[in-house]
């Protein structure tokens, strides 16, 4: 299948999944999502994969929501329709990764903040360069990190979860691994080869096994799985909100959001 955003190709016994949209920071725009929830599904079901990398292309991994499309969206007389659907779509991709029964890896190779933090979170594992940064800046724009609130929880507790999205700041690869955001940091030149050998290892693996231990790992997280519902309807409810309207507005004009005038 041909893709405008991604890339797929097989290697050894993983898929490579690559968002190429570098001129926008690989941010997600409508397309990137629907590309990344076709790859992802049609990777899940083939037998001959045994494990699902996910990177990009460019100096970040992915700078989250494009906010250009959503603020393009808004002020729409069908807005709350679009938004909520967008905001659905999202959390289903989120979904789709996280529910696989292939182990999937994140490989970080820049900033991965907001949405794209939520996507490098879904998956098992994830390795980063040096020159990553993490974090969840909603807040500064008047919006609301609410799907990825269930997956940062499962990684770093509440002090840490508390900490990243309340002050919306961002975090290098180093604090990132400390928080346990992420599991190593390697070289740039190490980061895919690195990815590879940790597909290597899950490939020696039973496929039934990893299946199933993720399936039971899921069930131990049981309780987040009506809340991961929920949050796209907070997600959504918030971009709504006349304080995001004012904060999209700001970013895209390069002024001080109005709350701070």
């Amino acid at each position: 299948m041909t893709y405008q955003f991604i890339r797929v190709e097989r290697v050894e016994s993983a898929a490579v999944v690559t968002i190429h949209r570098p001129e926008r920071r690989n941010a997600l725009c409508r397309e990137l999502i629907h590309e990344l929830t076709e790859a992802v599904s049609s990777i899940s079901a083939e037998a001959a994969v045994r494990s699902l990398i996910l990177t990009a292309t460019g100096p970040a991994f992915c700078a989250g929501m494009d906010l250009a499309e959503l603020a393009a969206t808004l002020d729409q007389a069908d807005e709350a329709d679009r938004v909520h659907h967008d905001a659905q779509r999202l959390s289903t991709l989120y979904d789709l990764i996280y529910t696989s029964p292939k182990p999937t890896m994140a490989a970080v190779n820049g900033a991965a903040v907001a949405g794209g933090a939520g996507l490098m979170t879904v998956c098992d594992l994830a390795v980063a360069v040096p020159e990553a940064k993490f974090g969840y800046p909603e807040v500064k724009r008047g919006l609301v990190a609410a799907m990825v609130m269930p997956h940062l929880l499962r990684h770093v507790g509440q002090r840490a979860a508390r900490a990243l999205l309340l002050r919306g700041h961002l975090v290098d690869a180093a604090e990132a691994k400390r928080l346990g955001l992420i599991n190593e940091v390697v070289p740039g030149d190490q980061l895919l080869p690195t990815a590879l050998a940790w597909s290597r290892e899950l490939a020696e693996a039973g496929p039934q096994a990893l299946a199933v231990t993720k399936v039971l790992l899921g069930q131990m997280d049981e309780p987040t799985r009506a809340l991961r519902q929920q949050t796209a309807h907070e997600s959504a409810e918030a971009r709504l909100h006349i304080e995001a309207k004012e904060g999209l507005k700001a970013f895209l004009e390069k002024k001080p959001v109005p709350w701070m005038q």
